[in-house]
Parts: structure tokens; sequence; C-alpha cells
């Protein structure tokens, strides 16, 4: 099967370095297998989007030298499809209603990992007087594994460490989890390469596409940038936008990164040998085998 690659970004700010890493990872990957490669906006959580930060991650991308397969997908603009998917759950009785509040499953919990873990209270039913808020997919003991491609065997027990988990959430957005399946089985996606601060989310993914009978893509999770005092870079963090006016150095900053060797030289060279160089030269042998690594200086 061709190789169909995607970058996926949530337009919650500008496009920062820890982006522009797990982009420039997805799209050489792609590209040095003779894939295609496809931009996706995940715009499904209205409440954190920020008006005009997809238009503005676009520009950027396109004065990096970036270039996508096809038109730029919205998920904004797919809310039938996440509806379909749900409907086709609650038919088999996978969902259920419930009323439990955040702060509710926060005090009820914690996983192994320090997470909350959602302890199972409204899946015979709702209280009486309480109302729904959710809907969340029920899972089953016993673990989900994948092998990804860098960081090795991943294994995640959903039922003792995360519990039944959102899909449609009290505020009516459908969750992250749901749509990123929908989307990719729908894009026709073979291979997902992005950041590690995902790789906990990839079993209920796997989960969501047994139950929606959809295809495993495979998978590649990058080393996530994190800034000096080890935080994830993001607009809470107050990640530092890339400069698209120095396309050269921020995308050679990206590949030293990513543990692939660009000569000096190119800081001088036009923006498609920088690209014609990237791609020929892609090694997934050199890529750090970590879920973190600290951020260059400057970004």
């Amino acid at each position: 099967m061709p190789y169909r690659g995607r970058f996926a970004p949530s337009p919650t700010g500008p496009l920062h370095f820890g982006s522009l890493a797990a982009a420039i990872g997805s799209c050489l990957d792609a590209r040095a297998a003779g894939g295609s490669w496809l931009l996706r906006i995940e715009d499904v959580d209205t409440p954190r989007m920020v008006e005009g930060a997809a238009e503005a991650m676009l520009r950027t991308l396109e004065r990096l030298g970036f270039a996508w397969d096809g038109a730029v997908e919205y998920q904004s603009r797919r809310t039938a499809h996440y509806l379909a998917a749900f409907e086709r759950l609650k038919l088999a009785g996978r969902v259920f209603a419930c009323a439990c509040s955040r702060r509710e499953v926060a005090d009820s919990g914690l996983g192994p990992d320090g997470a909350p873990r959602y302890p199972g209270t409204c899946r015979r039913g709702l209280a009486p007087g309480r109302q729904a808020r959710a809907w969340r997919l029920q899972v089953e003991p016993g673990q989900v594994c994948f092998d990804d491609d860098l960081q090795g065997r991943i294994c995640q027990d959903l039922a003792a460490e995360v519990g039944d988990f959102v899909v449609l959430r009290a505020d009516g957005c459908f969750a992250y989890q749901l749509a990123a399946v929908v989307d990719d089985a729908a894009q026709g996606v073979t291979h997902v390469v992005r950041g590690a601060d995902l790789i906990d989310s990839t079993p209920r993914q796997i989960f969501l596409q047994q139950q929606l009978g959809l295809p495993r893509p495979a998978y590649l999770h990058l080393p996530a940038a994190v800034n000096a005092a080890g935080e994830k870079l993001s607009k809470q963090t107050r990640a530092a936008a890339i400069d698209g006016q120095r396309p050269q150095a921020a995308l050679l900053a990206a590949l030293k990164f990513l543990g692939q060797q660009p000569p000096q030289a190119l800081a001088e060279a036009a923006l498609d040998d920088v690209w014609r160089w990237a791609i020929m030269h892609w090694n997934r042998d050199a890529l750090p085998r970590c879920r973190s690594a600290a951020a260059p200086a400057g970004y």
C-alpha cells in the first residue's frame, strides 16, 4: 500500500519549534518513502482555537518550503462524519452517558501515570437526579499494544490506567481521539509520524479503530521538544513562534534536533537545496530514541 503520511496541528497559537520538528519529521519520512503527505488542521476543539492561527500556520509552513498533497482538511467541517461514527458506537452499545464533572473524576482516583482515571461511575446508568454531560466509550480489561517504529513496544491497560474515555464532550465537541481516528481512516493514512507527547493517546485510538472496524496505521513517535524547565513547547509555556523569514535556519535546527546531520554549508544554500538534501539523506536510524529532548537555544 502506498505511503500516506500527514501533519495535523491544532491552531491554538503560532507554529513553534515542537510543531516544526513534527512537521518536518512526518514530511521527510513520507517523501523519502516516495509517498504523499497530507495537511490537516485539527480545530475540532473549538473553545481552544485562536482566531487566525490556522492561516498563520499555513503561511509559515509555505515560507519554510513545505508542500502538501491535495487540499488542506479542516476538522471543524467534518462534524457529520464524527457523528456517524459516534452513532455506530452507540448502536453497538459501546458508549454511555456520563454525568461526572472533571473535578469528580479527578477526585475519584489516579492511574499509574498520575493522570485521573475514570472509575466507571455511570457505566450502569445515571444516578437519580443527575443529567448527562458527556458520552464515554466503554473499555475492556487487558493491554492494548503496538510496536512504535522508534520507541519500541508500547502497552497500556486502558481499564486500569485510563478508564472509559470521553468521545463526545459536555460542550458538544467530539473528542480528539475520535476525530483523529475517523480522519486518518477517511484520508487513507498509512503512517502516523508525530510527537511523543501523543504516544499515550495511541492505545485509545487503536481501541477506537478496533471498535469501528478501521485500519491501524503504523506509528512513529518523535521526541517532543521541551524548554529549559522540561515543559513541552506550547502556547501555555509561551513557546516562541517560528520565524518564517529565516527558513533555512529553522529547518536546519529541526533536522539537527531529529538527529540528522546537515552540512553547515546548507545555512547559505537555497531553500530548495535544503529540502533536496533533507529528503535524500533522511535517516530513521539516526532519530533520538527518547520521548522528549531540549529544543535548541533560541526556540
